[in-house]
């Protein structure tokens, strides 16, 4: 199982020199960033999904959820015991709560897992339910007016949700695309995971203002997320009877570090940027450890 890490550190690994050599320019992470999320990985996604049955994991799914939900109320919560606005403890409990599961959890799925059928599961999960209330929390703490239309078309404006959402239905359907179609489609996905990882590695070379005073914070953070969501999911796993393969699958997805999308939200809102920046980086660099350690203990 450790073995199936290699690829990943190695990959990470030349990114990070990459970046600290300067190699691609000030603009890589934002160009390579940009064709693994439009095209490499959704092109990915849906080669998978089309050629695979149409399966849902509703016990492991259950108890996924029921991790982040515990998760990110606790880091909520102690937002606000803190005296956090409304938007801060929201960006607090993403970043505890909400996984990396496209630009890192893919690459983990297909190396560590052998397929990425429970991570899709977790990938729309959280963009058609978490998404939502995060986005719901942030603007009502940013004063705006809940925009219907914005989340109802969320997943279309999201290609990491198209490709498995048209795969789905391929594959639910019992078409298969023509080889005219599918074959461009093959090679464009197979670049996704290599350079997914190449960007990963170029993230944690980003430079950027460091939270004031919050270095406890980003600690707290990244352990709810490393360490306090993976435990709880086993143990809700366990308790709801999910089988050992589907165990470590929920397990590994839910120990996934901070996805990046919390900094970009941060960003946008004005809320707890460097916070969720300094929490994306750390847990990032942690989880190559603790994701090989929870795959040697499970697998």
């Amino acid at each position: 199982m450790l073995a199936a890490f290699v690829p990943i550190w190695l990959l990470t690994g030349l990114g990070w020199v990459t970046g600290r050599r300067g190699l691609l320019g000030p603009e890589a992470e934002r160009v390579l960033g940009g064709f693994v999320f439009h095209l490499a990985m959704p092109a990915a996604l849906f080669t998978a999904l089309s050629r695979a049955p149409l399966a849902v994991q509703p016990a492991a799914l259950g108890a996924f959820a029921v991790s982040t939900a515990v998760t990110m109320a606790v880091a909520f919560t102690l937002g606000a015991v803190r005296r956090r606005s409304t938007g801060e403890a929201t960006i607090g409990a993403m970043a505890a709560g909400y996984v990396n599961s496209a630009n890192l959890g893919i690459p983990v799925a297909l190396q560590v897992l052998g397929d990425a059928a429970f991570l899709t599961q977790v990938l729309l999960f959280q963009v058609l339910v978490v998404t939502p209330v995060i986005l719901v929390l942030l603007d009502r703490g940013a004063g705006r007016r809940l925009r219907p239309g914005r989340l109802l078309t969320l997943p279309l404006r999201n290609p990491v949700i198209a490709g498995p959402a048209l795969g789905v239905l391929c594959s639910g359907l019992g078409w298969r695309p023509p080889e005219l179609i599918a074959g461009p489609l093959a090679l464009l996905g197979a670049a996704a995971v290599p350079t997914a990882l190449v960007v990963l590695g170029l993230s944690l070379t980003a430079g950027g203002p460091r939270p004031t005073g919050g270095r406890v914070e980003v600690a707290v953070l990244t352990g709810l997320k490393l360490v306090f969501q993976p435990l709880v999911a086993w143990v809700v796993g366990l308790l709801a009877g999910v089988g050992s393969a589907a165990l470590l699958a929920l397990v590994v997805c839910a120990a996934l570090p901070t996805a990046q999308n919390t900094y970009l939200y941060a960003r946008e809102y004005g809320q707890g940027g460097a916070v969720a920046r300094e929490t994306v980086i750390v847990s990032t660099a942690l989880s190559m450890a603790t994701l090989a350690v929870l795959g040697a203990l499970l697998g």
